[in-house]
């Protein structure tokens, strides 16, 4: 889960180390960024695991109309294909019934 930088001054913090703990923690805040994206697309995770991580990047559930127009880009942005992506969505509805 995405955590957000806490902006305000600490009581005593100095304008400058103000300064030095915000750009620490928005680089810290890409980083984690960064992997999320990494883990979303790297072809050593299953299409399972990329899809979960997409949807945890952007916090929005897969839909599960195969013809939602988030297959398409959700294929994309994962590096799988849309029937990659449609049998996920067969996958998570059969095992809800």
């Amino acid at each position: 889960m995405e955590h957000r930088i806490k902006s305000l001054p600490i009581p005593g913090e100095t304008t400058e180390a103000y300064r030095e703990r915000m750009a620490r923690l928005q680089a810290e805040a890409a980083e984690q960024r960064q992997q999320q994206i990494d883990e979303q697309t790297s072809p050593l995770n299953s299409p399972s695991v990329r899809i979960r991580a997409w949807e945890r990047l952007h916090q929005i559930d897969l839909p599960s109309d195969p013809g939602h127009r988030l297959v398409g880009m959700i294929a994309a942005k994962t590096g799988l294909t849309p029937d990659e992506v449609r049998a996920e969505q067969r996958l998570r509805a059969a095992a809800t019934e």
